[in-house]
């Protein structure tokens, strides 16, 4: 597990493998074969259109659902043979905001230590130190219904980074957020991959963001990685003035 307080240099240790990773509904193959290796540190996006595998990868890759075929790592542990411990090392922020607005921040924060299995003893310390590097200690004892959408999000990142883990899952972490609100979050995310070396793997529908922010993509598309690189070096494959959305647009249609 990685050290809350660490400042090493990032190399290039792998932290989520994946080799010919697959899985079937029936005749519908919605992950086909996927091989792929994210760095400690790396802020990794998944790109593709709605019903391309997304979901089911990461579903898979958080241990929410068994593999068909082929197999996967996260932080040096199988995702089927040692579900218990990959658990310990992720944590996952759903598309749909999940804090519970009938309880404070706080409240919120100590919910998730209890489940994560924080020690009792550390739980005040984790809880006031995460909230305050998403910028929430001034509302934290404010009821969580009253937070605006930024907030929540900062929120549920906040939870997710208490049992410190190796890799944060953040499907379309900025959905439904005006673009201040936008801004803040990613700059924490920034902040957790240049502090401390988290890996973020992120989906997500705003090309803009993924350009700005990932340092490596991958486009899905009918289950199948049809292109995996830094934004420049995609965008360089479809010509010089081409735009993320030009790569998402041609590669889609190349590979439909």
């Amino acid at each position: 597990m990685l050290d809350d307080t660490a400042n090493a240099p990032v190399q290039n240790v792998a932290t989520v493998q994946t080799n010919a990773l697959t899985r079937t509904f029936g005749d519908l193959t919605a992950v086909d074969g996927v091989t792929l290796t994210i760095y400690r540190g790396e802020i990794f996006g998944l790109i593709g259109p709605n019903g391309a595998g997304k979901s089911t990868l990461i579903k898979m890759l958080t241990t929410l659902l068994p593999p068909t075929s082929g197999s996967a790592a996260i932080a040096g542990y199988d995702i089927v043979s040692q579900p218990a411990d990959v658990r310990r090392q992720i944590g996952y922020i759903p598309q749909l905001l999940s804090a519970d607005g009938s309880l404070t921040g706080y409240e919120n924060m100590l919910l998730s230590a209890r489940l994560y299995g924080v020690p009792r003893a550390e739980r005040t310390e984790r809880i006031t130190r995460a909230l305050a590097r998403m910028g929430l200690s001034e509302v934290a004892y404010h009821l969580a219904g009253h937070y605006s959408g930024g907030m929540i999000r900062r929120l549920e990142i906040a939870q997710c980074l208490l049992h410190r883990p190796a890799v944060l899952f953040l499907d379309e972490p900025t959905v439904g957020l005006d673009p201040s609100a936008r801004e803040v979050v990613w700059a924490r995310v920034l902040d957790l991959r240049d502090r401390f070396h988290r890996t973020m793997v992120v989906t997500s529908h705003h090309m803009d963001e993924v350009d700005k922010f990932c340092d490596r993509i991958a486009l899905i598309n009918r289950g199948r990685i049809v292109a995996v690189g830094t934004p420049t070096e995609l965008k360089a494959r479809v010509g010089p003035d081409a735009t993320l959305d030009d790569v998402f647009i041609g590669l889609v249609t190349a590979t439909s």
